[in-house]
């Protein structure tokens, strides 16, 4: 049990590697469930230098199971960060130019407070004592690291999947305090669908006897069959099917026949549980709870009685969104709505739809269409803003 409370440790829930920001009695995070969150912290990484006009600041929105090392080396995994291509110095989002700002949210498991940090009022683990977590208390929180900047208006919000529903959330409720908006493979509500896949996925993780309620922190154990399971279900929809036959078809996995067995004898059962054995040493299983069901209950237009157009209304921030054509798990008539609801709103909106056989983790990829369409929608909005090249 110490051992493996030292490995939560360890793995950040309570002193991340990066910066952490922590907000005390005076400084609640009020929660959509009806609850304030207190004390709560929020840990960050920021890359670049904020001008003296405060005006530069780029924030980035990660998506389901990122972080905040969007541009530097992961201290779990040592990989590097998962949007290095695009972001640094010299790349479009060029950090010799901007402020880049990327935390973890909040209900995550790399340093901001979530079901794996500890519960001050008990000394152990939240658990699932930790209060539902929504999209919109997500923002609440990056609002207030934002603030702690000083920063009045972010030049940008960008992100894609579950980091596009917060720039959509950005956008609705702080609209005054976004320039610019570019949400990316994503939508402004989870379909049935999309509701139905994460459920397998948490069932999947409750159904694993080390699970324990929650509290498997307590009993010295991690439900890592279950959430391995999730992961690989997971890991399909952010793919397609074409992709899937290109890179493995029904090639076999080092053999030259078929074993008439259970074992990994394809290419892609193998991927698939490589996918899922590593995601459990750098994801906690109550965080995936907590962040698939954040997305189900996203529903921007359903906080403005069903008008979608309404949770824009009057907005001046400009947008860019971008939905790629294989993309079945927020397909292009989910940017499409959103584009309708903002030309409805009288916003400035431009849309692309990139044609990729890459799926849903096309936006965290190598996608020389999609870097130019955000370099394109950033020197404008640059231009726009009045920040020099």
């Amino acid at each position: 049990m110490v051992a493996l409370r030292t490995k939560r440790t360890n793995n950040e829930a309570d002193e991340p590697s990066s910066p952490v920001l922590r907000f005390g009695a005076d400084k609640p995070l009020k929660l959509d469930a009806g609850t304030l969150l207190s004390p709560f912290q929020i840990a960050y990484k920021t890359y670049g230098t904020l001008n003296d006009a405060r005006s530069n600041a780029i924030l980035v929105c990660h998506a389901l199971t990122g972080d905040q090392h969007v541009a530097s080396t992961n201290p779990v995994t040592g990989k590097p960060g998962w949007w290095e291509v695009l972001i640094g110095p010299g790349k479009i989002i060029d950090t010799s130019r901007f402020f880049v700002i990327c935390s973890n949210v909040i209900g995550g498991c790399l340093g901001s407070t979530g079901p794996a940090s500890t519960n001050p009022a008990t000394g152990k683990p939240y658990g699932l004592d930790l209060p539902i977590i929504t999209i919109r208390d997500m923002v609440r929180a990056q609002l207030m690291l934002v603030d702690h900047f000083g920063i009045e208006k972010l030049f940008s919000v960008l992100g894609g999947s579950m980091g596009g529903m917060q720039v959509l959330q950005w956008a609705s409720s702080y609209p005054e305090r976004v320039f610019s908006a570019l949400p990316i493979a994503t939508g402004a509500r989870h379909s049935s669908q999309n509701i139905a896949f994460h459920e397998v996925g948490r069932q999947a993780v409750m159904a694993d006897p080390d699970w324990h309620g929650g509290k498997y922190f307590e009993q010295g154990k991690r439900p890592e069959k279950g959430l391995a399971v999730a992961r690989m279900a997971a890991h399909i929809t952010y793919l397609s099917e074409a992709a899937l036959h290109r890179k493995f078809g029904r090639n076999l996995q080092d053999r030259e026949a078929l074993t008439f067995g259970f074992d990994a004898d394809f290419q892609i059962e193998s991927y698939l549980r490589h996918q899922g054995m590593t995601f459990v040493d750098r994801f906690d299983a109550n965080s995936y709870l907590y962040m698939t069901r954040a997305m189900d209950y996203f529903d921007l237009a359903a906080d403005h009685g069903g008008r979608l157009a309404d949770a824009f209304a009057g907005t001046r921030t400009r947008f860019c969104l971008v939905s790629f054509t294989s993309d079945w798990l927020f397909p292009t008539e989910e940017s499409r709505s959103v584009v309708h609801a903002l030309n409805a709103a009288g916003a400035s909106v431009s849309f692309v739809e990139i044609e990729t056989d890459r799926g849903h983790d096309a936006f965290l990829l190598d996608e020389p269409e999609l870097f130019a369409a955000i370099n394109g929608f950033i020197a404008s909005a640059a231009r726009a803003r009045g920040l020099s090249a």
